[in-house]
């Protein structure tokens, strides 16, 4: 039998602030939650700094509280977008990681997973300690270049990577960074050959 989710009051809404970056979203979340009786369901990270912050509460609070999240994250020229949803279905809890109904709060398969997550994010003693001086190979020669052959194979990224530890590279900087495979491999050709 289907768990049966706690009733929710008509009255409530679900709205969204999104920003780039953590600024905006900090400046949305503040605004938003002083300008209105709202909860603050939490905040949202995805991929190219993109952050958003959910608010619940009565529909007219929660459209008071994203317009004044969104004019503050406007101040910083963060704002990406907004969206309020009155009397969301009660599935689309599920889609924020929180109930949006009175008594919000993580499952504990929900916090645990957070938590698995944090702690393979966090950087080892290794990675954290100071490098010795010396321990950096000395910058590659003509005569330390893969074969011809082998740079055709690699990935563009790596022929910029390997461009930028070259002393002396034809392409410099930005140059390297806007270079397509071709003319890279132009460039390793002309290295090679002075």
């Amino acid at each position: 039998m289907a768990r049966e989710r706690p009733a929710r009051a008509p009255e409530q809404a679900l709205g969204m602030v999104e920003t780039i970056g953590l600024v905006g979203a900090v400046e949305a979340a503040d605004a938003g939650t002083k300008a209105a009786e709202v909860r603050l369901l939490g905040r949202e990270y995805a991929d190219a700094g993109l952050v958003t912050v959910y608010f619940a509460g009565a529909v007219a609070a929660v459209k008071a509280a994203v317009d004044a999240g969104a004019a503050a994250a406007q101040r910083v020229g963060q704002l990406v977008s907004t969206h309020v949803i009155p009397r969301p279905h009660p599935d689309t809890d599920a889609a924020v990681d929180a109930e949006v109904g009175p008594a919000a709060s993580p499952s504990a398969a929900l916090q645990e997973e957070r938590r698995r997550l944090r702690a393979t994010r966090r950087p080892t003693a290794a990675a954290l300690a100071p490098r010795e001086p010396g321990l950096f190979a000395p910058p590659r020669t003509p005569g330390t270049l893969p074969p011809q052959s082998e740079l055709e194979t690699m990935r563009v990224i790596d022929l910029r990577q390997l461009a930028r530890e070259l002393a002396d590279f034809p392409l410099h900087g930005r140059e390297i960074s806007r270079a397509g495979r071709s003319e890279l491999l132009h460039a390793f050709e002309a290295y090679r050959n002075r």
